[in-house]
């Protein structure tokens, strides 16, 4: 419930930032850099005097779709890879696991660093990279919990009436494998913002002057001596967004697993 509440949270002042408030995230104002946090800039203004808390708001924006965007993506792609790979076995199976092996033999954040370096840094690119590295771990999820449940009852019940295949898979297989698959996808989101806000930071992400958290990270790191609440709210953001995800993760994973209970 915490965590569900953190992530309404963000949701709300994302969905509603133009009536939080009425500064322009990308307007600058020299005369005002670096300022301290204030009544009229509540989290203080960066360098080019632009308000952080205005930034914030419409940064989360861009952050809840990154990781919904690239969470969707892998799981999407994991889930047929995975239940291609269970139900027909054999050779295929074989081919399939092979590549995800090679996928997962790279760690996620250098993997993610080249698919972006080939594409080029943008929001987009920095979607597809989170997602593709990810897609391994929802292939192997879903291959396991369908090589677990493929071979019961109403599985083979399915067969000797002549079902088709797709439609095993379609209607008795995925139904029966989507929990573990939705809680790994909660836990996910918390990881793709990570791993999107490491690459903003290492300027492979969003263009300046986009208001994402990581890139914030960036931006405030020549000047953050002088002026600590440029990188410390951005970076609280994350955290805090990060956190929200990880605890529903586990309150779903308890709530769906019934051998918990």
């Amino acid at each position: 419930m915490v965590g569900a509440a953190i992530i309404l949270t963000i949701a709300f002042g994302a969905l509603f930032a133009p009536l939080l408030t009425h500064a322009d995230p990308l307007a600058q104002n020299l005369a005002r850099q670096a300022g301290r946090p204030s009544l009229a800039h509540p989290m203080g203004t960066d360098k080019l005097g632009r308000d952080i808390f205005a930034r914030i708001l419409y940064g989360s924006r861009i952050s809840l779709r990154i990781g919904f965007v690239a969470v969707g993506l892998a799981i999407s792609l994991g889930t047929l890879i995975g239940t291609t790979a269970g139900y027909a076995r054999g050779r295929v199976d074989s081919m399939l696991m092979g590549a995800m092996d090679v996928m997962l033999a790279f760690p996620p954040i250098i993997l993610a660093i080249g698919i972006t370096t080939i594409l080029g840094p943008s929001i987009t690119n920095v979607m597809l990279a989170v997602g593709i590295v990810y897609i391994p771990q929802y292939a192997r999820l879903a291959r396991s919990a369908l090589l677990a449940i493929s071979g019961l009852e109403y599985v083979e019940a399915a067969r000797a009436l002549g079902v088709s295949a797709a439609g095993i898979v379609a209607r008795h297989l995925l139904p029966n494998i989507l929990s573990p698959l939705l809680v790994q996808a909660t836990l996910g989101i918390a990881t793709a913002e990570l791993e999107a806000a490491g690459l903003s930071y290492l300027g492979l992400g969003a263009r300046p002057p986009a208001p994402e958290w990581g890139a914030m990270l960036n931006d405030a790191r020549d000047y953050w001596l002088g002026a600590p609440w440029a990188l410390v709210f951005p970076g609280l953001s994350i955290t805090v967004l990060v956190l929200g995800f990880n605890l529903l993760g586990d309150g779903l994973r308890d709530a769906l697993d019934p051998t918990g209970r």
